[in-house]
């Protein structure tokens, strides 16, 4: 029995390549347009779509034309070829916008640009045109069932986005200890940081960071600009205090706070 089993299996295999293959040279665009579907419907992707952008021209006006599309369309996103199937899918919703297809289609073109975006340590361009396009659509389709997934996106790449800010503000603090002058340079990325970022979960680290870099900023500096410096670090110092009184930061935060007022006092007593 598993033998006549076996035999069965590879006579359908073959005279399914076969008929694929057939279609695949046919000159008839129904027999390509209808083998693709049963290639889509199988999960045979590639081949599926081989066969949908041989006949895409042809259609362009008829009838089938809409549902080619779509599965055209969404055959690449099965093959995670995100940057045509955003592509494809956006085509989609211009040119079929009444379409019953056209929210889902929608939500995949955005979804597929989420899927190009890189790890946060990399040039975040596909990311920042990925959090447009599924606010573009969160926009438009308000009652969408995919809204959940659309926002939960949304949040994951501003999360990527406010990582990458941060991590690159504490290079700079990193750098600074070869050179102190660079401490500025660290301070201000902290601080445009917080800024555009003001309700960031990294907030409590940039704060305890930038007091950082003002820290060694003050203790470095020379003696005309030393007061200035040693007043502004105290600043950031009661800025984190006060936002964050149980930080795990604090304590080494208070010991830099006692350093600075001992070399605040110093100057204080010279003069």
């Amino acid at each position: 029995m598993k033998n006549i089993f076996y035999t069965l299996l590879l006579v359908l295999l073959f005279s399914s390549c076969s008929e694929y293959q057939k279609a695949l040279k046919s000159e008839d665009i129904a027999t390509k347009f209808n083998q693709g579907i049963e290639m889509y419907d199988a999960g045979k992707f590639n081949k599926a779509n081989r066969l949908f952008a041989q006949i895409v021209p042809n259609y362009r006006g008829k009838p089938q034309a809409e549902k080619l599309m779509f599965l055209y369309s969404k055959s690449y996103y099965m093959m995670e070829d995100y940057y045509l199937s955003g592509y494809q899918f956006e085509r989609f919703t211009n040119a079929y916008a009444k379409s019953e297809k056209v929210e889902e289609a929608a939500f995949l073109s955005a979804k597929s640009f989420y899927m190009l975006s890189p790890i946060y340590s990399k040039e975040q361009k596909e990311t920042i045109e990925a959090i447009e396009k599924l606010q573009l659509f969160i926009n438009k389709y308000s009652d969408s069932e995919y809204l959940p997934e659309a926002n939960k996106m949304v949040k994951e790449l501003d999360y990527k986005l406010e990582k990458k800010a941060f991590e690159i503000a504490k290079q700079y603090n990193k750098i600074a200890y070869y050179d102190a002058s660079d401490y500025e340079a660290a301070i201000k990325a902290f601080d445009n940081f917080l800024v555009e970022y003001p309700g960031t979960s990294f907030r409590e680290d940039a704060m305890f960071y930038r007091f950082d870099s003002a820290h060694h900023l003050a203790l470095n500096s020379i003696e005309t600009k030393k007061e200035v410096r040693l007043n502004t670090a105290l600043s950031y110092f009661n800025s984190l205090k006060k936002a964050f009184a149980d930080s795990n930061h604090m304590e080494e935060a208070n010991n830099m706070n006692e350093e600075l007022q001992l070399e605040l006092q110093k100057i204080k007593t010279k003069s």
